[in-house]
């Protein structure tokens, strides 16, 4: 007698679409590839537009096979998805030669042509670390890949909300034809977020450019601003108090040794953005600008800054101290600064005291990192400081150099401080100290 029931199926034929889609949205293209021939239902979730809102693609400037077979597939399922892609990054690892920057052009090219005529929903874009001064980029090849981006860019304007051309390093022309790309269709622009951090070529003066400041005045909406010192100005912060206070919530400004910073910028175009922005906070990433009246020109106290980050990188300049920056200019901040960063040589000089009197007068400061010669005993006190609730420090990262080959003696100290305060440390820090030798 023949069996004319059904066949028992797998619970997986039951699963809702909705979870099979969130199974599906943690497969990699190969992995959904092989699962959509599993059955029609399971064929109909890799077609989700879902699936297929966010894409990284990486051009591998020395690639194995398998990062080849990788771009290849990112490129293809990104081209056969294109019209439901809201954030797209393109990145560009080690590119070592004029032909390989060719090929890019030319694939990129292709690829925003077709995503210029499929997609409408766009939202997202990032493309760093160009490098378009290098020398692998020739002439012709840059010209006809900045066209294209900027064609790319006038079809996407209306939708595009975010655009990151971190490390671009074009001219101030070029710069501006992109950015004005953004507006040409209404000379306005309603783009929330830009990151135009090393955007413009080394040594450019942005401040003084008037170009730049018309450019900067087609922006309306702006609520992220990430850029460099060089480019600002007084003109520039009426342009935003003028154009975006309403929406303006935060300013990344990077400072570089290269990076002309040199301009005089008023308390009081600062002062009338911060009343007019309420909302505004600003944070500094200094790059080897560590000398006092280099950062006294920048860090004026009508600055409602959050976060700063100093840096020296290594670079030791015996005429060069952190002490005046510690005690006068900082603490100005105290109301305000919730996160510092200080990765500093300072070899010959001591700032234990001044550094644990900026903590302490910090009242909102949550983050430190320090990464500095210091004494082991410095940590005990920062942490008696803290078991007290004399600061609010929930994370604490600290490198203690040592110009001693044999740190065994204040990793042993480390280790007692740990064990005094564990209690504390285990239930409300994110806690990180070492010690690390400079010899």
């Amino acid at each position: 007698m023949e069996d004319d029931s059904e066949p028992e199926q797998s619970s997986w034929a039951y699963l809702p679409d909705v979870c099979l889609r969130h199974v599906f949205h943690w497969l990699d293209d190969r992995d959904r590839s092989r699962a959509a021939l599993v059955c029609k239902k399971w064929s109909c979730a890799m077609h989700s537009g879902s699936l297929w809102r966010c894409r990284t693609i990486t051009f591998y400037g020395q690639p194995s096979r398998a990062r080849t077979l990788e771009f290849q597939s990112a490129l293809w399922y990104t081209k056969k998805f294109g019209k439901y892609l809201k954030h797209l990054e393109i990145k560009l690892s080690n590119p070592y030669n004029t032909p390989f920057i060719k090929k890019f052009q030319v694939i990129v090219r292709g690829l925003l042509s077709h995503l210029g005529k499929c997609n409408s929903h766009l939202v997202s874009l990032s493309i760093k670390y160009l490098e378009l001064d290098c020398l692998i980029w020739k002439n012709v090849v840059r010209a006809q890949f900045i066209k294209n981006l900027g064609a790319f860019l006038k079809r996407m304007s209306n939708r595009l909300d975010y655009l990151n051309l971190k490390g671009a390093r074009i001219t101030l022309e070029e710069g501006c034809e992109l950015l004005n790309s953004l507006s040409s269709l209404t000379n306005r622009s309603f783009i929330s977020e830009i990151n135009i951090e090393d955007f413009f070529s080394l040594h450019l003066s942005v401040y003084s450019s008037a170009l730049f400041h018309q450019t900067m005045s087609k922006f309306h909406r702006l609520t992220i601003l990430t850029f460099n010192y060089n480019c600002i100005s007084d003109e520039l912060l009426d342009i935003l108090r003028e154009h975006s206070s309403h929406s303006l919530c935060t300013l990344n400004i990077k400072c570089h040794i290269h990076d002309p910073h040199g301009q005089v910028v008023s308390g009081t175009s600062w002062a009338n953005l911060a009343k007019r922005a309420p909302k505004l906070n600003v944070n500094f990433f200094f790059e080897r600008v560590m000398k006092h009246d280099h950062l006294a020109r920048i860090l004026l106290e009508e600055i409602p800054v959050r976060s700063i980050s100093l840096r020296s990188c290594y670079f030791s300049d015996p005429d060069w101290t952190m002490r005046p920056t510690l005690t006068n200019l900082l603490p100005a901040y105290w109301h305000g600064l919730q996160k510092l960063t200080l990765e500093l040589n300072n070899d010959h000089e001591l700032l234990d005291n001044e550094l644990l009197q900026l903590i302490l007068s910090c009242k909102r400061l949550l983050f430190l990192k320090v990464w500095a010669f210091l004494s082991v005993s410095f940590m005990e006190r920062l942490l008696q400081n803290r078991a007290e609730r004399k600061c609010i420090l929930t994370t604490i990262k600290v490198r203690i150099y040592t110009a001693q080959d044999d740190s065994t003696e204040e990793e042993r100290l480390l280790a007692d401080i740990y064990r005094k305060f564990k209690y504390l440390i285990d239930s409300e820090l994110n806690y990180f100290v070492i010690t690390y030798p400079m010899v």
